[in-house]
Parts: C-alpha cells; structure tokens; sequence
C-alpha cells in the first residue's frame, strides 16, 4: 500500500525523534545530539547518536540509521505500512490508502513543490546578479547579513514580465503549474506572466523543508507594500508560520517559542540571536497556527507593533491563545513594544539585551487583559464600594475561575482597595440576600406556616424520602446530618425522625410519632399531598437512595466552596504579608482545586 507522501512528512513533523527514541534508549545530550546505548546490539560505551534537528539517528557502533520510521521498523519488528500506521496513530495523522486521485492530487503536489524550489533557487540568483542591486541595497539598510540572508533563502524578482517563467520552462516545468503554485498569472492575450515582479523574495518553508509559499516586499514606497501567496494545494492562508522549520531547533533548549507579525520582523529577530522567532505571515493569528506551536513550545510571547493596530491584534490573539495554548497546559505571555516601535526597529536600535529586557518584562495574556480596564476604574469617579463591584465582575468575566482569587490579589493591589472587598461585593450587591428573615414584619409568626416556604431544596427533598421510607434516616444519619438543616421546623422534625428511625417501618408511623406535634404533623401533611399525587416521585428505594446520594455530594460539594473560601483568604493573608504559603496548605489548595473542578 501507498501512502500519500504528505503523511509521512507530517509523521516526521510531529514526532520530535529524540522523544520517540527516549522512550526505548537512556539519552543524554552531547553538543547538538543525543547519545545512548545502542538498542540493537549490545555495547558499554555509548555509540548510538541521535540528530534531533535533521530528523535521524545514526549507531557507529553497528551501523544500523534511519529516520524515525526506520527506528520504530527496527525496534518493533514492523514492517513499513505497520510501522506508518503505527506512528501515525500515535501523532494523530490522519491515514488514509492513496487512491487514483490522491495519487494525482499527490503528484501535483510534488509537481508545485519542485516549481517552488526552482522559483526559490531562481530568485536567490537574481538577487546576486546585477539587477538585484538595490535588492541588495534594501537589504543593507535593514541590517541583514550574508548569513541571513543564506540562512532564509532571501532574493530578488527581476523587474521585467517572463524572467520567472522562462525560468521555470527551462528546468520543465508547466506553466499551468507554476500558475497553480501562485508563481505565475494567466494573460489575457494568452501564455503567462511573472506574478512578483521587483521585490524582495522571502520563500516559507513547511517543517519538512519544502518551499510552499512567497512573500514579496516592495523595495520602495509603491503598493501593495507585501504580495503574498494565495491558497494553493500545498499552502493554507492561516495555517502556517514562517520560519518554523529553523525556529523548531532552537525550541529543543527550552520549548519557548516568539510569534511576531511580520518575516522581516522575524528575520531581524534571528539575526540578533533571537533564533526561537516565528512569523503569522501578515494574517490574524489563527486556531490552526496556535495548534502547530502547541507541537514545539511549552511557553509562547506574543510580540505586536506598539500601535492601535497591534495591540487590536494581540487582544485577538489571547483569545485564541487561551483557548488553544493555555487551555492545553501552555503559558502564554505578551511583549509590550514602546508606541510606534515594532521588532524590527527596537531590536536594531536596542539590541539583543534590549529585547531580552522586554521578554524577561512580557506580562501573562490575562494581566495584559486586565491592566487597561483596571487603569479605567482607577481613573474615574466610583466610590470604593463600586470600584470592587466592577472589579471582582472584570475577574470572572476574563480569568479562569479557579484562577479567581490570585487575580483578585492582583486587582485589589493595583486598586489600592481589601480584597476581601472584591470577594463580598457581589453578595452584597445583591438585594435579595436582604429580603427580611422568617419571622420578621410582614411576615406571619405563625408556627404553623407552610414549611416549604423556607427550607433549602434539599433539605424538602430529604423529608420527602424520609416521610416515605422512614427507616432510610439511620442509613444516612452519618452521611446527612440534622445540623445540615437550615430551617428550624424541618430540622426538629428530621431529628426526630432519626432518633426514632429504629422503631419506624412506614409513613403511617410517623404521624403517630407526631400525633402531638401541630408543626410536625403540618410538615408531614404537606409533604403527604405530594406522596398522594398521580405521579410519584420516587418509584422504588433504588432511586429514594440515589436521591440522598446525590444530597450527600452536593453537600460536600459546599464543604469544599466553603473550605476553599477559607484557604484563599489564608494564601492572600501570607501573600499580602510576604510569607511563604506552607507545602502543607498548597497541597491541600490544589487538591481541593482539582475536586471541585471535576
């Protein structure tokens, strides 16, 4: 069976082989490789040599190499299509036995490819040639050197109409392919022409080293200022990041990535020593391009012109970032540029520590949310009381809820106002935690008011089953206190229940046991009528029992709100104090945390 040669490359692009191999050989690093005991013959001294960044390993020992594929081939018996599904299952390629038109669709692939390599190749010369001067020029002023201009495949497209074209028919290439490939256009007069003409070529690579798409810059004033690549079959607007197959090598040290906007903000990056630097390609950050950094990088800056614009830019960016990166256990930070200043400009004016200052400076996703906001409710005219209110409603609209109470820190530090102030505002703002309490005016003080007026839900609940099948209050005493009760009525009446539960087997019972009890009997009668309806509400003890299961989670899930509660205002007080938060109380925090998220 054939694979599309697509799969494959995407199998060597997500899985990194030094991880794949360290699940079978001790690896230690040595330079830029790994090294290990070689797993296929014996030895004492380390011989087997793993190339992260060119993708094989290489044993000097007994000569077995291969790429990650030949390894997984080798160390579990498998032949090619076994080890391929195998590998693929295991990166979440999607596999799928090439067909006649995925053999065509694969063939143009490999077709535009090679047409993007020429083209590459092409423009490289040219911008050595005589009439790449003032490409040459261009690149001066922007500071790139010989090596990075190497390093990123960087040159010219002539000025004139056909250099391209006759170019791509000199090494074979269709002209219906080049067109296909977004390197030529059609005319109206018939044949084809050079779609960039006069501009600096900056070529994309895919992670598989192929080129899949160009970038022109304008070398003057004239517009458009870039030309791009559109959509071809094997480039997705959206869906790549420029520089990503260098960036990948320098992400092995300590899997931090930096996005910037631009190629040239990201070329300038790399040339100041910055070579984890990657690039949108002019487009909004997308899904698809936080899910391929989400491969490479643990810990990602988002760095946007210091402008309206990019601070626009990096507000949508977050969303995204929170929602696939953070969301997935990544951390996300963004750089602050000086208004009017982009990578490009500060790093040449400021250098390689300059930037390094504003990366060690770069604030969590969340705090660059917040600080604007928190800058406008300190700036206006609300009373302190208001000021909370709104503050504690920024924190659970924009941070995670269990998140809630650091960031509560955070803001009432920068408010200047009790955090405590934060936590009860809400409550207090909520008139309906004022209504007068039972018995005050207005309200009858008759013993005998209905008691389903009063209680919490459960509390109904729990008599109901009780009144039902009294003999269930002893095999839940334990699990469903009477001190649980709320309302007065009905806790009296559950303790009784419970301190008779021995001598009760049916409802009847009960109403001798509260013969002389006017308020009791009244609870029994009101919860009577609804045992005397068509519809019963509990039809057998299986589901009275999952009823008060269901009461006894529910009340330790309030257990654990309200220890919660407890142990955040604890953290804040040593926070606020400088203290250390002991291992003890952290362990308890984040087990209580991880309860209540589940």
């Amino acid at each position: 069976m054939r694979f599309d040669e697509s799969v494959i490359r995407e199998i060597h692009a997500r899985t990194p082989i030094a991880e794949y191999i360290g699940q079978y050989v001790p690896l230690r690093k040595r330079g830029n490789d790994m090294v290990g005991l070689c797993p296929f013959h014996g030895e004492k001294t380390p011989s087997f040599h793993v190339h992260p960044d060119r993708g094989f390993y290489k044993c000097f020992g007994c000569g077995e190499g291969g790429d990650v594929i030949s390894f997984a081939r080798k160390i579990e018996n498998l032949d090619f299509n076994d080890a391929v599904r195998m590998l693929a299952g295991k990166a979440g390629v999607e596999l799928q036995p090439e067909n006649p038109g995925a053999a065509r669709a694969r063939s143009e692939k490999e077709a535009i490819y090679e047409a993007n390599r020429v083209a590459a190749e092409f423009f490289a010369r040219a911008l050595h040639g005589e009439a790449g001067a003032a490409a040459r020029a261009y690149c001066e002023r922007r500071g790139f050197s010989a090596a990075t201009i190497e390093t990123f495949g960087l040159g010219f497209a002539p000025p004139g109409w056909d250099a391209l074209r006759d170019a791509l028919a000199q090494a074979g290439v269709d002209p219906a392919i080049g067109e296909r490939a977004g390197l030529l256009k059609p005319s109206q007069r018939g044949g084809w022409y050079d779609f960039y003409r006069d501009r600096l070529m900056v070529p994309t690579y895919a992670t598989t080293g192929e080129v899949i798409a160009f970038g022109g810059r304008a070398l003057a004033d004239e517009e458009p200022k870039y030309l791009n690549t559109a959509t071809t079959p094997v480039y997705t607007k959206g869906r790549h990041l420029f520089a990503l197959n260098v960036a990948k090598r320098a992400t092995q040290k300590d899997r931090t990535l930096i996005v910037v906007e631009g190629y040239l903000d990201c070329i300038a990056l790399h040339q100041a020593g910055f070579e984890n630097a990657v690039a949108a390609l002019g487009t909004s950050f997308t899904d698809e391009q936080a899910a391929e950094l989400r491969k490479y990088a643990d810990n990602v800056y988002l760095c946007y012109d210091g402008d309206s614009a990019g601070t626009a830019a990096a507000f949508k960016a977050i969303d995204i970032a929170t929602k696939v990166l953070e969301h997935a256990g990544r951390s996300v930070r963004i750089v602050g540029l000086p208004k009017g200043e982009d990578p490009d400009s500060y790093v040449r004016a400021h250098g390689h520590a300059g930037f390094q200052r504003l990366l060690d400076e770069a604030k969590p996703s969340i705090e660059f949310k917040l600080d604007p906001q928190i800058d406008r409710l300190g700036g206006g005219f609300d009373s302190p009381s208001a000021i909370a209110r709104k503050a504690e409603e920024l924190i659970r609209q924009m941070t995670p809820r269990e998140e809630w109470d650091r960031w509560r820190v955070y803001v009432a530090g920068r408010l200047k106002v009790n955090v405590d102030d934060l936590r009860n505002s809400r409550f207090f703002a909520n008139g309906a935690n004022f209504v007068p309490a039972y018995g005050s005016a207005g309200v009858s003080g008759s013993r005998h008011v209905a008691a389903g007026a009063q209680p919490h839900s459960f509390e109904r609940e729990v008599l109901s089953v009780v009144v039902e099948d009294p003999a269930l209050a002893a095999e839940y005493v334990d699990r469903i206190a009477p001190g649980r009760f709320r309302n007065e009525v009905y806790r009296r009446v559950y303790e009784r229940i419970v301190e008779q539960a021995g001598r009760l087997r049916e409802t009847g019972d009960l109403y001798v046991l509260f013969a002389e009890d006017a308020a009791g009997l009244d609870v029994l009668s009101d919860l009577g009528r609804r045992d005397r309806s068509k519809t019963r509400q509990y039809g057998g003890a299986d589901e009275r029992r999952a009823l008060l299961d269901r009461v006894v989670e529910r009340l330790q899930l309030d257990d654990d709100k309200t220890r919660y509660q407890e142990l955040s205002r604890e953290i804040d007080r040593l926070y606020a104090a400088g203290q250390p938060v002991p291992d003890a109380l952290r362990g308890e925090f984040d087990a209580l945390v991880g309860r209540l998220k589940r």
